[in-house]
């Protein structure tokens, strides 16, 4: 009897868990690599320069709204397009219609900060939480001969 009690304990503690809402990759603070690149026409169908304040974020949380609705990610309503709906917008077949295009975010280096539009999707991005930065922004946190900086950043 109380190893059939044990087994029961166990199994409901393990199928709670994993039903249990998770903290959104759309809140906190998040770490990851700072890189930056050469900006030209991005996925939110906007043309940016060197000189623009601008990221790329990931294509694994540039792609990362459709597949879940906000009743299991607790999506801020700031970054909601529609905030009556019950789900997060979502991205499209049409990346230029992706609800973060546009969404701000500050990043940090060893003290130094730089808030920067998001523009684009970095594929080659190995980090769900990474940044590939304009060069003016990346300019803002380190020298370009760095090449790769490890950074935090926030939803603006």
């Amino acid at each position: 009897m109380y190893k059939a009690l044990v087994l029961l304990i166990s199994v409901v503690g393990a199928v709670s868990a994993s039903v249990l809402p998770r903290q959104s990759p759309f809140t906190g603070t998040h770490s990851g690599d700072g890189t930056f690149f050469a900006p030209g026409l991005g996925a939110c169908g906007i043309f940016n320069t060197g000189g623009d304040f601008i990221t790329a974020i990931s294509a694994s949380l540039f792609e990362f709204v459709p597949r879940f609705p906000s009743v299991y990610w607790q999506i801020p309503s700031n970054l909601v397009a529609d905030s009556s709906s019950s789900s997060y917008p979502g991205a499209t077949a049409n990346p230029n219609n992706n609800p973060v295009c546009n969404k701000k975010v500050t990043a940090t280096y060893q003290g130094k900060s730089v808030t920067v539009a998001i523009t684009d999707r970095c594929a080659g991005c190995a980090g769900e939480f990474d940044l590939d930065l304009s060069p003016a922004a990346f300019d803002v946190l380190a020298a370009p001969a760095v090449g790769r900086i490890p950074i935090t950043w926030t939803w603006n």
